[in-house]
């Protein structure tokens, strides 16, 4: 039996004894207190190491009582309990030799075990000073001001801190490079009092002003290429500053035309305008000229090859991450309002159904089909850049002076007609588009645009894409030119079977639902079913979509009399690769979108009423929305008797970006 210092009485094992303090007679409990304050003054390490010199020399052993003797110069019970507590704590210079019962016999360590030892001792002591400077450094930035947050840069200055918050960054991403990352942001946490887990990570690094409040971790997690190593600079510089067009004499001039460029407002990267005329027959003739990107960029250098491993564009509220580096892209590819601009255009002749006079299938084109349809180098000079926006308002005014803006209005619809009777489904759509300025701050602006697809002018320039990529298709199928040919099994179920849902979002919404993944063919056109057209092959963004500058690459070397870079063989390959990149950019660009839509629902007021559009119903009462005024699909229960296609209020009950979770209730 023994008694603490508060005289409360218990049972213990012999083993579970340690050590015996000797000379102790008639010992109080009450006097333990005293007796551990007193140790206190004694306990002092640096006299093992004064003893373990003496011992080592002689090579001798010692207890307790021994060592009491050696550097107190007595064993009285308060002497020889410190001694036992210094050698049973003692890490470096002493181990324990034998220990029968409670009496141990401790052994000094050999010369160069405690070198090693003391080495490693004072590497820890280091360390964790380090930690502690670290941390004491992470709760100053916490203390501070938004604006007088130390910059991303000042923590990657020190080579021991940029290690710790790398780790902490890894660890806020799942994203470790190794075990050591993973220890070390699990020491920083536990030291600041946090659980390790990725979401305490990613409030610590915002905290700090290190990740701004909105940081996108999917562009970290996915490794997104956003910046350009120096040598692509450099060799983006040198095509810009050296060049010269392979086709300066092998190029059209049209500046004569005017020339629609239309786009979203803040588009850098301008690919496409449209020009269109009457003939005298009635016909309309209408041209697409796309940029020309590939009569600066050889396929074969390091840009091209930059551009392929990047395989789009992408485009994102915040930001955007070209293809190709920008001052190339804005300055040397994009097209530009008055300024002479080298292009590849593609002229198409209308019958008045909507089709266009189509190429024979002959080795040798004549004459008689080029009059109807062309594709040719061309200089061109865009007269007019305007939004979807502004273009729809000249549309809407019919302006004498804008007769060529009306014709390709009336192009687009009879396209869009004669498509329709091919079997066309309209799966024009609501969406949003967001602009966010100054998205490091902590409440950035949000600007909301809401676009119908349905809107003339956007209704205009999808269909004369679709018009370009039809006759690009055709082109290669005359000429057996291995494209990326782009199709679509239309879905075995009618798209009859939803005449009965109203027109517009709905019926779009239902006819997506049943869609069948798309198709690619490398030696031929294939059908593509959604668009009603034979062939279809995407031409009309080669600054911005690697997909299509390998249509151009192929299409120019024709043009030119060259062989062709690629095989069938090889574009498939490449595209194969493309495609993964595609996926994730469109997956990136989706869940950016989303969460700033949701940023924008949060800072509503809570009163605010939101008309929602029921699509469908998922269960239940649980039906699938459209928020009208946000272009946004969420779902939320809704009452009995609501139907698919009614239009109802709805509010916001909470909204939280970072979870990705949105709660809706019926107004």
């Amino acid at each position: 039996m023994v008694s603490d210092q508060n005289g409360i009485m218990s049972s213990i094992k012999p083993q579970q004894v340690t050590y015996i303090v000797p000379g102790v007679e008639d010992f109080n409990h009450s006097e333990i207190p005293e007796f551990i304050s007193k140790t206190q003054d004694l306990l002092d390490a640096s006299l093992l190491e004064y003893a373990w010199e003496e011992l080592l020399e002689k090579d001798k052993s010692v207890t307790a009582e021994g060592l009491a003797e050696i550097i107190y110069g007595g064993v009285d019970p308060l002497e020889s309990y410190c001694a036992h507590v210094l050698l049973s704590k003692d890490e470096l210079y002493f181990s324990v030799l034998e220990s029968k019962g409670s009496c141990s016999v401790y052994a000094p360590r050999p010369t160069t075990q405690v070198t090693e030892l003391l080495y490693r001792k004072r590497a820890k002591e280091a360390y964790e000073k380090e930690l502690e400077e670290f941390v004491q450094l992470l709760k100053s930035a916490k203390e501070l001001h938004f604006h007088s947050k130390p910059p991303k840069s000042s923590w990657m200055v020190d080579e021991n801190i940029k290690h710790r918050i790398l780790a902490l960054e890894a660890h806020a991403i799942d994203a470790w490079k190794n075990d050591d990352q993973k220890k070390t942001a699990g020491e920083v946490l536990k030291a600041m009092g946090l659980q390790k887990t990725s979401s305490a990570a990613i409030n610590l690094l915002i905290d700090i002003g290190y990740f701004p409040v909105h940081v996108n971790l999917d562009i970290l997690k996915l490794n997104i290429r956003t910046l350009y190593s120096d040598e692509i600079f450099r060799a983006a510089d040198e095509i810009l500053a050296t060049s010269c067009d392979p086709d300066k004499f092998n190029r059209r001039d049209l500046t004569f035309l005017k020339v629609y460029a239309i786009d979203v407002d803040e588009a850098d990267e301008l690919d496409d305008a449209l020009s269109a005329e009457r003939l005298q027959d009635g016909r309309i003739k209408v041209w697409v000229h796309v940029a020309d990107p590939t009569s600066l960029v050889d396929y074969e250098s390091l840009v091209n090859k930059e551009a392929m491993r990047r395989g789009t564009s992408i485009f994102l509220p915040t930001a955007t991450y070209p293809m190709f580096p920008e001052n190339l892209a804005m300055e040397g590819m994009s097209l530009k309002q008055g300024r002479r601009c080298n292009a590849v255009s593609v002229s198409v002749i209308l019958h008045p159904d909507g089709r266009f006079a189509k190429i024979q299938i002959h080795t040798v084109m004549c004459n008689k089909s080029i009059a109807e349809y062309m594709v040719e180098n061309s200089v061109i000079r865009p007269t007019y850049m305007m939004t979807y926006e502004s273009a729809s308002e000249l549309l809407n005014l019919n302006l004498e002076e804008e007769t060529e803006l009306k014709i390709l209005s009336e192009a687009a619809a009879l396209r869009l007609q004669w498509r329709r009777g091919q079997g066309a489904i309209d799966t024009s759509a609501i969406e949003a588009r967001i602009k966010v300025s100054n998205p490091d701050d902590p409440e950035p602006s949000i600007n909301l645009y809401v676009e119908n697809q349905a809107d003339p002018a956007m209704r205009l320039v999808s269909e004369m894409m679709i018009l370009c990529g039809e006759a690009i298709a055709t082109f290669g199928s005359v000429n057996n030119i291995p494209l990326p040919y782009r199709g679509q099994p239309q879905s075995n179920i009618s798209p009859s079977a939803f005449s009965h849902l109203p027109e517009g979002p709905v019926r779009s919404f239902a006819y997506v639902k049943i869609m069948r993944a798309a198709e690619m063919d490398f030696r031929k056109p294939i059908r593509h079913g959604i668009l009603g057209i034979p062939g279809y092959v995407q031409f009309t963004s080669p600054i911005r979509r690697y997909i299509d500058l390998l249509a151009h690459y192929q299409v120019k070397a024709f043009l030119r009399g060259a062989a062709l870079p690629f095989s069938a063989g090889q574009l498939e390959g490449i595209a194969s690769l493309i495609s993964v990149r595609v996926k994730v950019a469109k997956n990136l660009f989706s869940s950016s979108l989303r969460y700033w839509l949701l940023e924008y629902l949060r800072r509503q007021p809570k009163e605010k009423k939101f008309n929602a559009l029921v699509l469908r119903f998922i269960k239940d009462r649980m039906a699938a929305l459209l928020l009208v005024e946000v272009g946004m699909q969420a779902s939320a229960l809704v009452s009995v008797g609501v139907q698919i296609g009614d239009e109802i209020k709805v509010q916001v009950e909470e909204a939280h970006p970072r979870n990705d979770f949105l709660s809706l209730k019926e107004a």
